[in-house]
C-alpha cells in the first residue's frame, strides 16, 4: 500500500513510523519542550535520523480538557518549525496537526505535505482546502472535542460508529476529488473513548482495512496505556513500543509517537522474525 502526500509518495507496506513535534506548552507529555522554534526543528531533524518517516508539526494540544488555542496563535507556533524544515531540504513529509482551516492553508502554503486532522475535515472549508491541493490527509475520529470528549463517552457498537464515521469522510473526500491513495485513516485512540472502547479498537484494527485506505494508530504514552500498567505518562515507553508493534501486527500502516528510535528499532526486529 502506498500513501500519497505532496511530492512524497511512502510505501507503507511495512509499518513506517510518524514523529510527534509538539510545539506547544501544555500537551500531556512533552508539553513546553519545544516551544522555541529552533529547539523543535532541532528536535524534528533528531527525529529523522532516528527512523521517522514523517514528522506530525501541532501548535494546539488536543488532550482532554486542553484550552483552545487562537488562529494567529496556532501560525505563530508552527509556521516558522515548517519554514525551518522545509529550509533543510529534509527527505521526509511534513505533517501539521491541525483541525484549523486557515492554519491548514498556511502550513501547506508553507511546506507541509499532509494534514492530519483531530475533526476530520468536519471544519467548514476544511475539505475544499486539501481538494484544492495535493496534500495528503488523515482522516481521525473524536467524539465531543477535546475538552469535553473525556466526561462521558458512549458508544452503541464502537467500531462500528467509529467505521461508519471514517466511511462517511472517506466518502466525501473522494467526492471532493482527494485520490483515495492521498487519504489515510485513524480511529482517534483516546479521544472521546474509555478504556474498553480504545481496547476494541484496537483489537477491531483489521475491520477498518477494507475502507482501503491506510491506517494511522496514534497511542504512544495515552493514558489508556497507563490505566493497565499502572505508570505514569514519563513511564510508558515500553507499554507504547507494545501498543506501536501489536497495532503494526493488526495493520496499521503510520505510527505516530513520541519515541521513534525505539519503535523504529522494535518493528525492524519484528519484520525480520515475522
Amino acid at each position: 500500500m502506498q500513501f500519497r502526500c505532496g511530492r512524497f509518495t511512502l510505501d507503507v507496506g511495512t509499518p513506517k513510523v510518524m514523529g510527534i513535534v509538539n510545539v506547544t506548552p501544555d500537551s500531556f507529555s512533552d508539553g513546553g519542550k519545544y516551544t522555541q522554534a529552533e529547539v523543535a526543528v532541532a528536535h524534528a531533524l533528531q527525529l529523522i535520523e532516528e527512523g521517522a518517516a514523517v514528522l506530525d508539526i501541532g501548535g494546539e494540544s488536543t488532550r482532554p480538557n486542553a484550552a483552545p488555542v487562537t488562529v494567529e496563535e496556532e501560525l505563530r507556533r508552527v509556521i516558522p518549525v515548517i519554514e525551518a524544515l522545509v529550509a533543510h531540504n529534509i527527505a521526509v513529509p511534513i505533517s501539521i496537526d491541525t483541525y484549523k482551516p486557515a492554519v491548514m492553508r498556511a502550513a501547506i502554503a508553507a511546506g507541509a505535505s499532509m494534514v492530519n486532522d483531530v475533526r476530520g475535515l468536519q471544519e467548514p472549508e476544511a475539505l475544499d482546502i486539501i481538494a484544492a491541493s495535493d496534500a495528503g490527509v488523515c482522516i481521525m475520529h473524536m467524539q465531543g472535542t477535546p475538552q469535553t470528549m473525556q466526561d462521558n463517552p458512549h458508544y452503541e457498537d464502537v467500531v462500528a460508529e467509529v467505521k461508519d464515521f471514517l466511511r462517511i469522510q472517506r466518502d466525501a473526500c473522494l467526492q471532493a476529488g482527494i485520490q483515495q491513495d492521498r487519504i489515510m485513516l485513524d480511529p482517534g485512540f483516546g479521544f472521546g473513548k474509555t478504556r474498553a472502547h480504545n481496547i476494541a479498537l484496537a483489537k477491531a484494527l483489521p475491520q477498518l482495512l477494507d475502507l482501503g485506505c491506510p491506517l494511522l494508530v496514534g497511542l504512544s504514552r495515552k493514558s489508556v496505556l497507563g490505566q493497565m500498567t499502572g505508570n505514569d505518562v514519563d513511564a510508558r515507553l515500553y507499554a507504547s513500543i507494545a501498543a506501536a508493534v501489536v497495532s503494526g501486527m493488526q495493520g496499521a500502516h503510520l505510527l505516530r509517537v513520541h519515541d521513534v528510535k525505539a519503535t523504529v528499532e522494535a518493528l525492524k526486529v519484528v519484520a525480520a522474525l515475522k
